[in-house]
């Protein structure tokens, strides 16, 4: 058993594919719709590795952290997946299958034996970064935001959502041209409601993205906030704005 935190240290060779979305099955990986309301979708992990125990391990804490994630243990599924998911990024167990993930971000999981001969080598085949076996969980999950953060397009010098413009430089907000002051928590969860104004995003999600949790358990935190960023917003217009969706979340814009 891996120590430590370590994954990866055993092997498995038992066969499987499965799709995992916070234990939904695989039809209902990608966004869905609630009375009209377009749900906001997280990243989407392809976890390419014929390793069940670890392949198992990935799916199921990559899910209870926020990450839409599909699985598949060997190189055949994993493109018919990838052709039909378009990942955000994907965990590749077996390095002499990258030319096969052209176009979208991959980080290797190498073999325990992997060297530095080996690492340089997957780089110069394409890959965004590496991971060699034994792992620690925490340490792949940074590397993976790192390389997601690499892969988007840069964030334009204003954002404008109706009535509203947001400057990152500044981290000034304007409602009609006149300026709200806004505390640190409601700025980001405004900036992550307005990347995609009409879309409604999921307490869970907000609550991870902008707060950083991992456990939701029981949490008033993001409804006070979406509350005060509300009736601020309003002052200067009557919008509405921060739309709470009953038993879903918030979008921006009505």
């Amino acid at each position: 058993m891996p120590l430590s935190g370590e994954v990866g240290a055993g092997h498995d060779s038992s066969v499987r594919l499965c799709a995992v979305r916070c234990g939904c099955g695989a039809t209902d990986i990608w966004p869905f719709s609630d009375a009209g309301a377009t749900v906001a979708r997280m990243s989407a992990v392809l976890i390419a590795e014929h390793e069940s125990g670890v392949r198992g391990f990935l799916e199921r804490h990559l899910a209870q952290d926020g990450f839409e994630v599909v699985g598949a243990d060997d190189r055949d599924a994993a493109l018919e997946l990838a052709s039909r998911a378009q990942p955000d990024l994907v965990l590749l167990g077996d390095p002499s299958a990258l030319d096969a993930f052209s176009g979208v971000p991959v980080i290797v999981i190498g073999a325990e034996e992997s060297d530095a001969v080996d690492r340089v080598r997957a780089f110069a085949r394409g890959c965004d970064d590496f991971v060699a076996r034994p792992f620690v969980y925490d340490e792949l999950v940074a590397r993976m935001h790192a390389v997601l953060r690499r892969a988007r397009p840069p964030e334009p010098e204003r954002l404008h959502a109706g009535p509203i413009t947001i400057e990152h430089a500044t981290r000034r907000v304007y409602v009609d041209g006149e300026r709200v002051d806004l505390a640190g928590k409601e700025y980001e969860l405004l900036v992550k409601l307005a990347s995609e104004p009409q879309r409604v995003f999921t307490k869970e999600e907000l609550l991870r993205e902008v707060w950083g949790f991992r456990s939701l358990g029981r949490t008033r935190t993001l409804d006070s906030h979406a509350s005060r960023l509300r009736r601020k917003l309003q002052v200067l217009n009557p919008g509405p704005f921060v739309v709470n969706v009953w038993r879903v979340g918030y979008r921006l814009l009505d």
